[in-house]
């Protein structure tokens, strides 16, 4: 009788095995696969860009965030099981390259350059370098108008540089550690505008310490168009490109850009079309 019922339960059990072998087996590719198959997607993003990409004690937060969540969500993935990975813009394309990441969603602009070398999906967010202003400064309405004005200057930025070569030789360039330094800075006067992709400096303006105090001048200095890098040949590019299109169409994409640029009156592009880049 015993051995009767040790043959039953070994073949249920087998049954069992059989069936979600044949329901739900997955081959277990790490890059290419899309949910389902892997315990965790790993995601790279910025850590330390306010309204874009950044960790915080609460968690991560950010336009670049909420894109790339809901793009991992599409591809079969919860919050829960998103890793995120800081991507400094100097790690991008060699963390796509090891594997290190499976996406990056990180003020990654697309470039003749680094399409050699990764794939991008997108992009998502047509941004364009301009400057940011006191709310109250009425005297610098043009490019032009910083000539002899104090420009803050980053380490390892060209933002400031291109400017003062090709726009107002005048300038005045002021060097600060990190756009974050240049706040206080441009608050008290120290400096007059700090320049960026408008897409950052909205994140920056739209801190809870720092709403209705600056305003961003509107100059459209460049086109940046920001896209998703995955390693070169990897098949999430077409499955990212199709999430990303969901995300326009039910709304997300307007939603997220109120929650985190809206405080800084940002004016936004209309969602590009992928594939479609502006020079």
């Amino acid at each position: 009788m015993k051995l009767r019922k040790v043959a039953a339960a070994s073949a249920t059990v087998l049954a069992l095995a059989l069936t979600a072998t044949a329901c739900g087996g997955d081959d277990g590719d790490g890059g290419s696969s899309s949910g389902g198959g892997k315990d965790k997607i790993t995601i790279g993003i910025k850590f330390d860009q306010p309204g874009l990409g950044q960790k915080t004690p609460q968690g991560y937060a950010g336009f670049d965030v909420d894109v790339a969540t809901y793009v991992a969500k599409k591809l079969g993935y919860e919050e829960d099981q998103i890793e995120w990975k800081e991507s400094k813009s100097a790690d991008r394309e060699t963390m796509l390259q090891r594997g290190d990441v499976d996406f990056i969603a990180a003020t990654y602009s697309i470039t003749p350059e680094r399409q050699e070398k990764v794939d991008f999906a997108g992009p998502y967010l047509l941004a364009h370098q301009d400057v940011l202003l006191r709310a109250d400064d009425d005297k610098i309405k043009s490019p032009e108008d910083l000539n002899d004005a104090k420009l803050c200057s980053v380490t390892g930025s060209t933002s400031a540089q291109n400017i003062k070569e090709k726009l107002a030789p005048k300038a005045q360039l002021q060097p600060y550690p990190t756009y974050s330094a240049c706040l206080p800075g441009l608050q008290n006067g120290a400096v007059d505008a700090l320049t960026t992709d408008d897409s950052i400096l909205a994140g920056y303006a739209a801190q809870e310490q720092f709403k209705g105090k600056f305003k961003l001048g509107g100059f459209k200095l460049t086109n940046e168009n920001y896209g998703i890098g995955v390693k070169k040949g990897s098949d999430l590019k077409d499955k990212i490109n199709k999430a990303l299109e969901e995300m326009v169409s039910d709304g997300s994409w307007e939603t997220a850009v109120k929650e985190n640029f809206g405080p800084a009156n940002y004016k936004n592009e209309p969602a590009p079309k992928i594939g479609d880049i502006k020079s």
